[in-house]
């Protein structure tokens, strides 16, 4: 059973009806925590204590921030289109200022963020970046904006009341239980809409296996915990996989593990980036540019023909990090589970 001083540890986990969180959630909870979790509604996660709750508000960050030492604030609003900002600031960085202030008020020890590899993207190639990269200067999305925002205050925010903080910066997360990224490749390629793929240059990207992210994370607490957790307080770690591949070839990869056909060819940048603009100016004009995101965006346009990949070594260093889970494990156990659950057929 996860201790401390003679106590049992008790964690907040916010976000825990999304993806990462419910798997942050049941790990911790499998580890002997005494565990809050926190969303808009309930995600039953068996052995955690719900509390509904909406970040933006102080108050309900008091509520769920009472009575624990280590809060894992998953909780976010992923948006890549330039529209509908306003929402999107409002949870990412509004949500995590009152997560922030609410810990401290509460004596909580460990402010355990989740961020992104975004916050250092610019729009053009990162290879093998580290945790030296500044923060982009040019803006690229609300969704990296307001991360940005956010990890500046909770690192701001280390060594106040007591409280230690740190953020984990992970990238294109992906597993079972996953609700936007391969379902959304899948359902296209099942309707015979993904034919073609973005980019006639073969771009590397990380990806991070979902087990990987929740072991870095529960790694960060337990080190901040130390005797020598001072001196990782308001630290930030990129945490991947470490196999970079072209994006492309990922998504083959899945394809092919699901029984589905490969892409047959790709767009070159130009037309793809094009024709993304005029689809977001005419979402925006209609009214429509604060709906679900279909992926087809300028962001996600310059992200896909782009190298964005990362260095882990300062996480291996620091947390004694090590991905557990290879990518190609990692897609057969996530076709698996969607065969399972009847997403796929078996």
């Amino acid at each position: 059973m996860a201790s401390e001083g003679g106590q049992k540890k008790s964690a907040l986990v916010t976000g825990a009806g999304g993806f990462v969180g419910r798997h942050m959630a049941e790990r911790l909870v499998a580890e002997g925590y005494s565990v809050t979790v926190s969303d808009l509604r309930d995600p039953q996660i068996a052995g955690a204590r719900f509390v509904k709750a909406d970040i933006t508000s102080r108050a309900a960050c008091e509520q769920i921030t009472a009575g624990v030492a280590s809060v894992f604030h998953v909780a976010s609003m992923v948006q890549t289109k330039q529209s509908g900002a306003a929402p999107v600031w409002a949870v990412n960085h509004g949500g995590t200022c009152n997560l922030l202030w609410a810990a401290q008020q509460a004596g909580v020890s460990r402010f355990v963020y989740v961020s992104s590899a975004s916050v250092v993207y610019q729009g053009a190639d990162i290879e093998n970046g580290d945790e030296s990269l500044p923060y982009t200067a040019v803006s690229q999305a609300p969704y990296a904006d307001s991360k940005i925002a956010a990890e500046r205050d909770v690192i701001a925010a280390n060594g106040k009341a007591g409280m230690l903080t740190c953020s984990l910066r992970p990238h294109v997360i992906f597993g079972p239980g996953d609700g936007r990224f391969l379902p959304a490749i899948l359902r296209r390629a099942k309707a015979g809409a993904l034919r073609l793929g973005v980019g006639t240059e073969n771009k590397l990207s990380d990806f991070t296996y979902i087990d990987n992210l929740i072991d870095a994370l529960v790694l960060a607490d337990k080190k901040l915990a130390t005797e020598d957790g001072a001196s990782l307080g308001g630290k930030v770690w990129f945490i991947t996989n470490g196999e970079p591949l072209p994006f492309w070839d990922f998504v083959d990869q899945v394809l092919v593990e699901s029984g589905l056909p490969r892409i047959r060819a790709r767009i070159p940048y130009r037309i793809a980036y094009a024709a993304a603009t005029v689809a977001e100016k005419v979402n925006s004009l209609l009214g429509t540019g604060d709906g679900p995101e279909n992926g087809f965006t300028r962001f996600a346009i310059r992200y896909l023909c782009t190298h964005h990949y990362f260095s882990i070594e300062r996480a291996r260093r620091d947390l004694g990090y090590s991905p557990a889970v290879s990518i190609t494990e990692g897609i057969r156990r996530t076709v698996d589970s969607l065969r399972q659950s009847g997403d796929l057929p078996r």
